[in-house]
């Protein structure tokens, strides 16, 4: 008898006590009726009897989504959205009377799809799969943080993980983004032709910018300076020569080891 006396108590204390874990806080509701204390991680008593602890998490909370969104052209885009959102502690009890349990559902996801539709049927369907999505993901946050904020609901973030154009759509981006690439590569050549085209006309124009001053300062004095020195070079050379000259230029016409 002392032994099952004793089980009771035990069991009565473990069934008044529960346990909020960090992240959470919990809210006792008392035959029916929500007390507006909030209780911070740790062990909570209770009477189980006449209360109950509902536990709510305060942390950041990411909800995965797949939708199919409108485009402004019409079609439909089927789309994987989280939702990263937490909820402040201080706003938990009224959230509970207010919405219920079942916040995320009730309230949460039907003003996240409301923003989403609004959003993305002002945008083409090839842009949620370019440089705009981040604009789009951001334009839903903002529409769902103005209807949200107020009743203790913080959307930290909108990101669309997934975007499923329509496999015609698909492909003729597909097409036009290898076509921008060629243009690309064709620019690039072309660029490179006119780069070459350019080195080689101011190469050719120091040629000719040499060749023009060569030959201005080919003066008679610089002429029969060079002729004396060919002469000079021709007396010191040890082969037999024949030479033509008018005294002034020589010409050889014959040069042939003894």
């Amino acid at each position: 008898m002392k032994k099952f006396l004793l089980f009771s108590i035990i069991a009565g204390l473990i069934a008044s006590c529960t346990v909020v874990k960090q992240g959470e806080v919990g809210v006792k509701r008392k035959f029916g009726k929500l007390s507006s204390n909030i209780s911070d991680a740790g062990l909570v008593s209770f009477n189980p009897f006449t209360t109950t602890v509902i536990k709510v998490p305060i942390r950041t909370v990411n909800q995965e989504v797949k939708l199919n969104l409108p485009s402004k052209e019409g079609l439909t885009i089927e789309s994987e959205i989280s939702i990263l959102y937490n909820i402040a502690k201080d706003k938990v009890p009224f959230i509970l009377e207010d919405v219920g349990e079942n916040y995320e559902r009730v309230l949460i996801m039907n003003v996240f799809r409301s923003a989403a539709a609004d959003v993305t049927a002002q945008y083409m369907a090839k842009d949620m799969h370019s440089g705009m999505r981040g604009q789009i993901e951001n334009q839903i946050q903002d529409r769902m943080h103005e209807s949200l904020l107020e009743r203790g609901f913080i959307i930290e973030r909108v990101l669309m993980k997934s975007i499923k154009l329509p496999a015609e759509l698909s492909r003729a981006i597909e097409r036009k983004l290898q076509a921008e690439q060629e243009a690309q590569q064709m620019e690039y050549v072309l660029d490179r032709e006119r780069k070459e085209a350019e080195r080689r006309r101011i190469e050719a124009e120091g040629t000719r910018d040499a060749q023009k001053i060569l030959a201005e300062g080919l003066v008679r004095e610089i002429i029969e300076l060079r002729s004396i020195e060919a002469f000079r070079e021709l007396a010191n050379s040890p082969n037999t020569k024949i030479i033509i000259t008018d005294g002034k230029t020589p010409y050889l016409i014959n040069n042939q080891k003894d």
